[in-house]
């Protein structure tokens, strides 16, 4: 019998060469010099939607990491997660080539105010049709908070609270217009009911905003949460707010329980775990035979600057790498900086592994899944239909080749054993989140 349930996917995007594998705008099949050619966003959205992914989402940063070694020299140098641009001058282009795709960006509650902030991605929902996603992060790193006149980051828990306040202003905001309150007709000369738009009126601890908002209620009524919070206080906002959670589980056994876990949460909230997707991060390389798809991660294995490493892995946990060797000292190092989850997971890792914290925290990328479509495939039913997740966020290890060969050889055999939608259910993203087919 076809497994009832369905599994989401979303792919995790950069705008620049590299969002997730080190060193991999150094294969040749990655292109480096159409970053800026709208064509690329446009294939790629595309790609995604014949591949049936829910939505793809941009990650972001707001500078450039100069942890490691106190510069930035070797994260650029050596080209680390660059976004080469605001993504959200790409998605617009993502949005008019495609009709079911949903399509996420990364915006920081710690750095932007409520009103940009709804505005900007109540303007993505409605030209989108509905398809708007918000990946909130609270911002972890002293560079990027410099870049907006700050001293550094506050307080982890300060963030969360910040970003509960920001995330409450921001529903207000959005319900500023009720869905019919747009009329528009030209016989009797109405354009709008003013009776059905109201002030958002928000007073909050950390932000304030009195609306009304200046665009009208979008099909999906507002964009979709994502969040990827591990901390229990980033849990709690997660269990609070998202619509969507990705998680960096390092086994199923990890993956079942950071979703029973999460499922506790969102009963404890009042909500239906149902509503909740739980998607840990999942990389892969495919190959016709299971002899190619090594070879394909052989190759990239060898591309990798080890420097590269240390500098992402520096930026990542908020610590200089150079001058540290456990997890202990790398909380203590941190201070407010960092991704506690991150650090989380690492030693877990380490512990499983039995090596040392230091050793782990540099090592080459791992968690790396080569295989032919079917062994991925596998890989996937058995953490979904396994309790460990909903489905999975997959990030390219070669882009757009990733996408390229899963869309090719993975989404069909996906569909084969009743695991993947073959064609999409609702209009919006909340429809088809809800309905994944």
């Amino acid at each position: 019998m076809r497994p009832k349930r369905k599994m989401h996917l979303v792919a995790y995007l950069k705008t620049g060469p590299t969002a997730s594998y080190a060193s991999a705008w150094r294969h040749p099949s990655a292109p480096l010099h159409d970053i800026w050619d709208a064509e690329r966003y446009e294939n790629l959205a595309r790609l995604l939607e014949e591949a049936r992914f829910d939505a793809g989402f941009f990650a972001d940063g707001m500078g450039l990491p100069d942890i490691y070694r106190d510069t930035y020299a070797d994260y650029v140098g050596r080209g680390g997660q660059l976004s080469l641009l605001d993504p959200m001058t790409v998605l617009p282009l993502m949005a008019r080539v495609t009709r079911h795709l949903g399509l996420g960006n990364t915006v920081s509650t710690t750095f932007h105010q409520p009103y940009q902030i709804a505005r900007s991605l109540g303007s993505l929902d409605l030209l989108s049709g509905g398809r708007a996603a918000w990946n909130v992060v609270t911002s972890a790193t002293d560079f990027e908070a410099r870049n907006f006149g700050m001293d550094g980051v506050p307080p982890k828990d300060e963030r969360y609270d910040r970003a509960d306040d920001v995330l409450e202003a921001c529903c207000a905001l959005w319900d500023c217009w009720e869905p019919d309150a747009l009329v528009m007709d030209r016989e009797s000369g109405v354009f709008a009911d003013p009776a059905k738009i109201r002030y958002a009126d928000h007073v909050g601890p950390y932000v304030r905003t009195r609306g009304p908002m200046s665009i009208p209620r979008s099909p999906q009524g507002r964009p979709l949460i994502l969040q990827a919070g591990s901390s229990p206080r980033g849990r709690d906002c997660a269990a609070r707010w998202a619509d969507v959670i990705f998680c960096t589980t390092a086994t199923k056994a990890d993956g079942i329980t950071f979703r029973e876990d999460m499922h506790r949460r969102l009963a404890a909230r009042g909500r239906s775990p149902a509503g909740c997707a739980i998607l840990p991060t999942l990389s892969v390389v495919v190959g016709e035979t299971e002899s190619i798809a090594r070879e394909k991660a052989a190759y990239l294995d060898s591309l990798i600057d080890p420097e590269l490493v240390m500098a992402s892995s520096s930026s990542l946990l908020g610590v200089d790498l150079s001058r540290i060797e456990t997890a202990e000292e790398a909380e203590r190092a941190a201070g407010n900086q960092g991704i506690a989850g991150s650090r989380d997971r690492m030693s877990q890792v380490a512990r499983a592994q039995g090596i040392t914290f230091a050793d782990e925290a540099v090592r080459r990328p791992r968690g790396l899944l080569a295989g032919t479509p079917a062994m991925i495939a596998d890989v996937m039913e058995d953490w979904f239909t396994g309790g460990a997740c909903d489905g999975f966020v997959l990030p390219p290890t070669v882009f757009p080749g990733t996408y390229e060969d899963f869309a090719r050889m993975v989404t069909p055999e996906l569909q084969r054993r009743g695991l993947l939608r073959r064609d999409y259910a609702g209009r919006t993203l909340r429809e088809n989140l809800a309905n994944p087919g």
